[in-house]
């Protein structure tokens, strides 16, 4: 009866342990309790995020205006996609670019269980270290939901879990360049974190184009308002 019974408390237990991690998906907590988690770095910052690549039909676009506008940024790599893209996941370093870890597939974590969420980030994670030649510092889950085993894959695996401050919504189906713009440029302020996607493997078709055509407004407004923009290597985050 008591192993019954205890059976029946684990069963209710651990997967509100796995899933209360989940909280920080709201930007409310997490720039309340979690700055660093939220993105916020120093003042006079910006780090310039991407997801989802690297996708050889929207990625070299968006390498392209960056290096117009000589400006980094992180790119969290999703591990099947560097997987079918080894050469373009080697561009982005050889661009200047820090490549950071968004899970090995556009899983929501919440449905993956523990075993097969620590097993994913570890191959995703020894995929873009063997493929750039560095072993990746950040981690941002799809969908930014963060579960308990992911939080225990990335203290084994040595990596820092960062969300974002603020974000376009450039993976709808109805967004353009200017509401892009107008969304994070709205929500930005200096050391804050701003998620654009690379491609739209996990969007609506041809989503990353609003996104591309808002990047030089969102870098030229940055600039103007005196905010140096880089990767979150760069970024000033507080200690965790």
């Amino acid at each position: 009866m008591r192993t019954a019974a205890l059976a029946r408390v684990a069963a209710v237990a651990l997967p509100a342990v796995q899933a209360a991690p989940a909280v920080t998906v709201l930007p409310a907590v997490r720039r309340r309790l979690l700055p660093g988690l939220h993105g916020l770095g120093a003042p006079d910052r910006v780090a310039l995020t991407f997801d989802d690549g690297p996708d050889p039909e929207s990625t070299p676009h968006f390498l392209d205006v960056l290096a117009a506008h000589r400006a980094r940024a992180t790119f969290f790599v999703l591990g099947a996609m560097l997987r079918d893209h080894p050469d373009l996941g080697r561009r982005l370093v050889a661009a200047g670019h820090e490549v950071a870890l968004h899970g090995w597939a556009h899983d929501n974590l919440l449905l993956r269980g523990p075993a097969g969420t620590i097993h994913d980030l570890r191959r995703a994670y020894e995929l873009v270290a063997d493929v750039t030649g560095t072993p990746p510092k950040f981690l941002r889950p799809p969908y930014g939901v963060l579960t308990a085993a992911t939080l225990l894959a990335a203290r084994r695996l040595g990596l820092r879990p960062v969300l974002w401050s603020c974000w376009g919504r450039d993976w709808t189906a109805t967004a353009t360049a200017d509401t892009v713009r107008h969304r994070v440029l709205a929500g930005l302020r200096g050391g804050g974190t701003v998620l654009l996607h690379d491609s739209s493997h996990a969007a609506a078709p041809g989503a990353w184009r609003a996104g591309l055509g808002a990047l030089p407004g969102i870098l030229a407004e940055c600039r103007r308002r005196g905010w140096h923009i880089g990767p979150l290597a760069t970024h000033g985050l507080p200690a965790s």
